[in-house]
């Protein structure tokens, strides 16, 4: 059986080259492989793909309490995302300089995002999609009536690797999520070719019930533990948002 436990997010990235495409989830803090993401700014490997629901910069929290996708900005050559920062905070201006630098962003939607993703696991040569029809979403790309109604031609996403974050995985590679962190995680450990998976616990095989299983072993390659109360655990999340949650300020600014 192939040893798919690493010993350390270091290891687990090693391999990574220049020019990779990677694929990470990004709704909110807790979701994010923030392990991986730290290793590979670590690491030091050069115009990257990036493809993520949101790229905003995490403002209110220091360096020490979170890792998140704006820290990897200078080793980007793109980014495919919906959402390039808040509206509250100047939107995507954060970025301005490093798109002057010759940083290409691809924006799309969420579901444009993910049916993209299914396709590239499905082996699909692309989806007619109508959202975007009349917008910029819609510039340079193939356009067909279907029964009467526009729709444009949105290429399928296979990216190189996958940072996934589960809760619990077996040795062979099996997750289970927790709650909303699931979100498209599983689509994307379809979609790419290498998955690496950071978990809270790692179990042995046949401890997690088969009908429990989100994502099947044979999609993930990789799979590092995350240590209890470190950098991307529960523990640590709970606390960020606790905090967050006590700043009146950034309530109004973030909800009002």
């Amino acid at each position: 059986m192939k040893n798919k436990v690493y010993n350390s997010f270091d290891e687990a990235v090693a391999d990574i080259p220049d020019g990779a495409s990677i694929v990470t989830e990004c709704w909110g803090i807790p979701a994010m492989s923030q392990n991986l993401i730290a290793a590979i700014k670590r690491k030091g490997v050069k115009d990257l793909t990036l493809i993520t629901h949101n790229f905003v910069p995490l403002v209110f929290y220091s360096e020490d309490d979170v890792v998140n996708l704006a820290h990897l900005l200078p080793q980007l050559k793109k980014i495919i995302t919906p959402v390039v920062g808040l509206q509250h905070l100047g939107a995507g201006a954060f970025v301005k300089e490093y798109v002057e630098k010759g940083l290409e962003v691809e924006l799309t939607s969420h579901g444009t995002l993910a049916s993209r993703l299914y396709a590239g696991a499905a082996g699909l040569g692309g989806i007619y999609n109508p959202v975007g029809v009349g917008t910029i979403l819609e510039e340079g790309k193939e356009k067909r009536v279907i029964d009467g109604r526009e729709y444009i031609l949105e290429k399928p996403i296979k990216p190189d690797y996958a940072f996934v974050r589960a809760h619990k995985a077996d040795r062979l590679g099996n997750l289970v999520y927790w709650g909303i962190y699931r979100a498209d995680q599983p689509v994307m450990a379809m979609a790419a070719k290498t998955t690496i998976a950071e978990v809270d616990e790692i179990v042995e095989i046949g401890e997690i019930d088969a009908e429990h299983v989100i994502t099947p072993s044979i999609y993930v390659d990789r799979i590092v533990h995350v240590p209890e109360g470190g950098l991307g655990s529960i523990q640590r999340s709970k606390q960020m948002v606790e905090r967050l949650g006590e700043n009146e300020t950034i309530r109004k600014l973030l909800f009002r």
